[in-house]
């Protein structure tokens, strides 16, 4: 609960979830048929980078700064950048959290859950999403929502799963949340962030995952320095459970480009389990 997102908007594992996130809810838009947006750890929906938390670690100077410093972008990043570029004015100041990207691009019909914590973020959420019909914030645990909230009424339902990786058990909170949301929601698209330090943590995640005997499991790693030290973050990676089509090609190219464009060591993008 006394994580803050603000330290670490806009990095390289921001630009990587954002942006595959739009992409993901650009695809539930080329149906009629109305949605919901399922935001487990929502932070906030929009950030500062001029703010001191985001100067103090200088984050956003490797991710979304080089990406916006780009001309022209490379194609995969269009939307995604587009969406930055509506919440600034002149030059890179804003920086939209996940609720921020979901509220930009979803319909009137549409419907948005956010799940926070931290007493303060709660009450910014709020304030920043109060009288949008569309929206309800929940100071509430996210993987209880899991439960509470699914399946949607909707049928059809985009599931983000952000955690901080802070507590020494998430990794099984996450899986016991992923489990019950599995079970009463299987048709949903759930995507699953998790951050790259060494590797046995990961390993054991996508074991987890797997045991589910969900099917189409996808997954997309973006690694900045090998996954060698288990003190700082080396990288992240994405597991898509039902990607929509097309997301796996996608995903190939937008990874391919990130890894020139931040001088990143390495990408991946396998299928964990497949159809």
């Amino acid at each position: 609960m006394n994580y803050r997102h603000a330290f670490h908007a806009g990095n390289h594992a921001d630009v990587l979830k954002h942006a595959t996130l739009a992409r993901v809810l650009v695809h539930m838009l080329e149906k009629p048929k109305p949605f919901l947006f399922l935001d487990t750890h929502a932070g906030i929906a929009r950030y500062d980078l001029e703010a001191d938390e985001a100067k103090r670690t200088g984050e956003a100077d490797d991710g979304i700064r080089k990406l916006w410093a780009l001309d022209p972008a490379p194609a995969p990043f269009k939307s995604y950048l587009s969406l930055v570029k509506r919440i600034n004015r002149d030059g890179l100041r804003w920086y939209p959290g996940s609720p921020g990207i979901a509220r930009l691009l979803m319909r009137p019909e549409d419907r948005i859950e956010l799940c926070e914590l931290h007493p303060q973020d709660v009450q910014t959420l709020k304030r920043a999403t109060a009288g949008d019909r569309r929206v309800t914030v929940r100071r509430e645990d996210g993987y209880h929502a899991l439960k509470a909230l699914l399946p949607p009424p909707e049928r059809r339902g985009v599931v983000l799963v952000d955690p901080p990786f802070e507590a020494k058990d998430e990794a099984e909170q996450l899986l016991k949340g992923m489990r019950q949301a599995l079970k009463r929601f299987a048709t949903g698209t759930y995507l699953i962030w998790y951050p790259i330090k060494d590797r046995p943590p990961v390993d054991a995640l996508h074991e987890g995952l797997r045991s589910t005997g969900v099917k189409r499991q996808l997954v997309a790693e973006l690694w900045m320095s090998p996954p060698l030290s288990p003190m700082i973050l080396n990288g992240s990676g994405l597991v898509i459970i039902n990607p929509p089509f097309k997301l796996e090609t996608w995903l190939r190219e937008a990874l391919s480009a990130l890894t020139g464009i931040f001088n990143a060591h390495d990408h991946k993008v396998a299928w964990l389990v497949p159809e």
